[in-house]
């Protein structure tokens, strides 16, 4: 493990020249960034935080009350996968619904649970939004133009982690999944938009870059933002979304909570005419949300082949 950290960027004042100068850089350099002065109120983060402990200390029966399944994505989960390997965590996932069969789901002991997920949730989305049109200018695009994938229906969803004490965990030098131990999530990157990261103050979070594994130490003024997978498509590589794990850990439990800020299902996204010439031609053919989405949700939920990437949509050369 590397001792070097991802950059921490003040995003009080997110359109001056600086900042964006500071956020281009974080997104070519590292994919990652600790944003500080990021306007979400502390009494919104101290809400979630107690909730989020409060229902993972439920026994898992009443818990599992309320599991997802392969028709709804959103409530408890504990065998979740990624790289077809189990995760050594549990979630809870809420987002928007969609029809009958996918709402919402929410412990029916907790009456205070609903509210803090929901103001942090609003708040997140508020924070994308101003990301999103600083990223569409960096990339040379009005500051306007990415959100338009995002103002109606967008498929955005909050997540929160718990990390349970593991017998025995395993930190594999290299990117590959452990061989008799667990990470607390394997590697992978992110498949949406940006993600926005808070974390507690047990360290665990790991990002790949240059052939090392760097811990992200926790800050509690921050919250960790990283670019997806669309933000590398749409910057034709410009910008990368980086592999990270979260490793699991004999002494300490830990605890995040994770935005995704996904767009509309309809949104086709391909590099963006700004991004491509003579010299950078498009790397990727044109993926369409909904389709990706459902794929990567089908290799997360279960063990159902090859999870998809966006390498699956290299163009031909």
């Amino acid at each position: 493990m590397n001792s070097q950290n991802i950059p921490v960027i003040d995003i009080e004042r997110l359109d001056s020249p600086a900042t964006l100068a500071a956020l281009d850089s974080a997104c070519r350099n590292w994919g990652f960034f600790q944003a500080v002065h990021h306007g979400i109120e502390p009494d919104a983060i101290a809400a979630l935080r107690r909730e989020m402990h409060e229902f993972f200390a439920l026994p898992t029966a009443v818990k599992r009350e309320i599991s997802r399944t392969a028709d709804n994505p959103w409530g408890f989960y504990d065998r979740e996968l990624t790289k077809n390997t189990l995760d050594w965590k549990q979630i809870f996932d809420y987002g928007p619904a969609d029809g009958a069969a996918i709402q919402p789901q929410w412990p029916r002991a907790m009456p205070t649970f609903k509210l803090a997920v929901h103001a942090f949730y609003d708040a997140c989305e508020l924070l994308g939004f101003r990301l999103l049109a600083a990223i569409s200018a960096n990339l040379g695009m009005p500051a306007e133009h990415l959100s338009a994938h995002f103002q109606q229906a967008h498929t955005s969803f909050l997540r929160l982690n718990y990390y349970p004490k593991c017998p025995e965990p395993e930190r594999p030098a290299d990117i590959g999944t452990p061989r008799t131990g667990h990470l607390g999530l394997n590697h992978h990157t992110d498949s949406g938009a940006l993600t926005l990261l808070l974390q507690d103050a047990q360290a665990g979070l790991e990002v790949y870059r240059r052939g090392e594994w760097h811990l992200v130490e926790p800050r509690d003024d921050a919250l960790v933002v990283n670019i997806g997978d669309i933000v590398q498509v749409w910057s034709n590589d410009r910008y990368q979304a980086a592999l990270h794990r979260v490793l699991a850990n004999a002494e300490a439990e830990r605890f995040s909570a994770p935005f995704f800020f996904n767009p509309a299902y309809e949104t086709e996204y391909a590099p963006l005419p700004t991004t491509v010439d003579d010299d950078h031609p498009a790397k990727y053919r044109t993926i369409h949300w909904g389709q990706f989405r459902t794929l990567r949700v089908a290799g997360d939920f279960a063990d159902r082949g090859e999870e998809i990437q966006i390498s699956h949509y290299l163009a031909r050369t």
